[in-house]
């Protein structure tokens, strides 16, 4: 008997979902755009400044896995509006008084909140999508849009009232945590109650760690390039075309608007193609892509970064449920990793760009991220595309009903 279910049970959990990971990304961005208000009303250095968003990112990249290993153990829905929570109250309290050390601290536990709500989140939007890559790319652009929505908030918020304002940053967590709720309500999952065992929630099938890791590689490749782009874009472009503030605005804005149409349009071309053979080919694409921003003057830098944000977006759902195929006995590991690790890992490579920079020029030290494309398509090159699960399930089973009871066949 077929388990389709009518669109308006089917899609409510995933745009739910969708929405509470842009309200929790958007403070994986707002850390970075708080920087200069730190620089200007506390007289932070440049080294202090990058100490903050480093606990950012690096607790959140290294504890995404532990999260994830924890829910491949035991299911914790639970974790979605905790987790969200703890991400807004974290930054909201960074511009209370002038203590480095107690703005270091909730920063990291901004950090930690986000690292939680990644695996978990993942694994449920699996279960709503029941393993479809296009519906996870609704997930996905959650977040790609949370990101890019962060400086316009902080912006509004820090420049009108001063970092003293900053407690008014909570305001989307607070929405993010009431979207989790409802989420885990609408998918038939207890938000705030027990939990299933994740061992009962594995779909049948072997783990394919080799392939996993190849790609994991490549995704590192790709974080990469979009931080140090992301980090030193508007400045290029006002370097490169000889415009004002306004031209470096323009350019980053073309980034993540390129962003948000990928990660769309990355679902679709799947349906048609496969998975792996897009991803291929967004990494091939992307390095005359690279070579154009860095290499091109004028007006032209422009086209040649939106082709490199469509480049590095077509693929980012498309990691997500490649990365839970190869792993369909770690699906909490999987979406850990290539949503969390192996993205912040990649910021560790913004301030070696940034040393280059200050020791020869910022055209010389880009250069190098047009290969970094190159690489990620020669670790994809011999990767196959992954059976899909049988019986990812359509509805969460309960605590004593086991996957194979509502297997999709």
């Amino acid at each position: 008997m077929s388990t389709n279910q009518p669109p308006a049970r089917s899609t409510a959990p995933l745009k739910l979902l969708s929405l509470s990971h842009a309200c929790v990304d958007i403070y994986q961005g707002a850390v970075a755009a708080l920087v200069p208000f730190f620089l200007s009303e506390r007289a932070y250095t440049y080294a202090a400044a990058s100490g903050i968003v480093l606990a950012a990112s690096l607790l959140s990249s290294v504890a995404q896995p532990l999260f994830g290993a924890l829910t491949d153990r035991r299911a914790m829905p639970w974790l979605l509006p905790v987790s969200a929570l703890t991400a807004g109250v974290g930054v909201a309290l960074s511009g209370i008084g002038g203590s480095y050390a107690l703005t270091w601290a909730v920063i990291a536990v901004s950090g930690v909140g986000v690292a939680a709500y990644h695996p978990e989140s993942a694994r449920i939007a699996r279960i709503a999508s029941r393993g479809s890559h296009t519906a996870m790319g609704l997930f996905s652009l959650g977040g790609n849009i949370g990101f890019a929505t962060a400086p316009l908030m902080v912006s509004a918020v820090v420049a009108t009232g001063g970092l003293r304002a900053s407690p008014l940053l909570v305001v989307p967590a607070l929405a993010g945590t009431a979207l989790c709720v409802a989420a885990l309500r609408s998918v038939g999952l207890p938000a705030p109650a027990a939990s299933t065992s994740g061992a009962g929630c594995r779909p049948a099938g072997k783990d394919d760690w080799l392939a996993f890791l190849m790609m994991s590689g490549a995704v590192v490749c790709r974080s990469i390039v979009f931080v140090g782009l992301s980090a030193f874009l508007s400045l290029y472009a006002r370097q490169r075309t000889g415009g004002g503030e306004s031209a470096g605005t323009a350019a980053l804005f073309v980034l993540y608007l390129g962003g948000a149409i990928g990660t769309v349009a990355g679902g679709r071309l799947a349906t048609r193609y496969g998975r792996t053979a897009v991803v291929r080919w967004s990494y091939a694409l992307t390095v005359p892509a690279v070579a154009g921003v860095v290499l091109v003057p004028g007006p032209l830098l422009y086209l040649f970064t939106a082709l490199t944000s469509a480049g590095l977006y077509v693929p980012f759902s498309l990691h997500v449920t490649l990365g839970q195929d190869y792993l369909p006995r770690h699906v909490g590991t999987a979406g850990g990793v290539t949503l969390g690790l192996t993205v912040s890992v990649g910021g560790l490579a913004g301030p070696l760009i940034g040393a280059a920079a200050d020791a020869t020029s910022l055209q010389t030290a880009l250069t190098p991220l047009i290969a970094f494309p190159a690489l990620g398509w020669l670790l994809l090159r011999t990767l196959h595309e992954p059976e899909m699960p049988e019986n990812v399930p359509a509805t969460a089973p309960g605590p004593q009903e086991s996957t194979a009871s509502v297997s999709r066949s």
